[in-house]
């Protein structure tokens, strides 16, 4: 007799059970994939929200060790903000970047003559190639005495960029975080 038709194989009890198990062990792994990618999702929210910030630097006004277009990493966490630190604020809605210049306490004056005098001393600054000029604005009037929490922050850019001489202290709860890393834009 011819077959035409396949003939099937008896399940057992033991191959029911078998194919059980794998599912179930399929469905094991896809669930601590998940639980996984879950977990790792929530640590680069809590990394790159939280603790550290990423951001693109939009202007030249940090020339030459920062341009347009350079990706900063900084740190949001930090509390000890020191002279020449460069941070990452916000004034009106807007992202700047600076040196610290002044920090709480201090007195900071920009005579029209150009220069810069912190509780007066005439600074030197290295790697700063422009003059340092006021701005002439009704916002700031030198000398500034700086109250707490407030930092004077400018631009290593010093003609044309937008800082403190511009729109006053910077309060600390502006200040966003701490420039740690530079990447550059040309080894992007």
């Amino acid at each position: 007799m011819a077959k035409t038709r396949k003939e099937r194989k008896a399940l057992l009890p033991l191959d029911v059970i078998r194919k059980k198990r794998a599912f179930y062990r399929q469905m094991s792994d896809v669930r601590s994939f998940i639980s996984h990618l879950i977990l790792m999702a929530g640590l680069i929210y809590v990394m790159f929200f939280i603790i550290f910030g990423i951001s693109p630097v939009k202007n030249d006004d940090m020339k030459p060790k920062l341009s347009a277009g350079d990706l900063m990493l900084y740190y949001r966490l930090e509390d000890k903000i020191l002279p020449s630190d460069v941070l990452v604020y916000q004034k009106d809605g807007k992202q700047f970047v600076g040196r610290v210049i002044g920090q709480p306490g201090d007195v900071i004056n920009i005579p029209d003559e150009g220069g810069l005098m912190i509780n007066g001393n005439l600074q030197i600054e290295d790697g700063i190639f422009y003059d340092t000029r006021p701005y002439d604005t009704e916002a700031v009037r030198y000398p500034i005495t700086l109250k707490d929490d407030e930092y004077f922050i400018m631009a290593d850019m010093r003609s044309g960029a937008k800082d403190s001489r511009l729109f006053g202290a910077v309060n600390k709860k502006e200040i966003k975080g701490k420039v740690i890393t530079i990447l550059r834009r040309s080894s992007l």
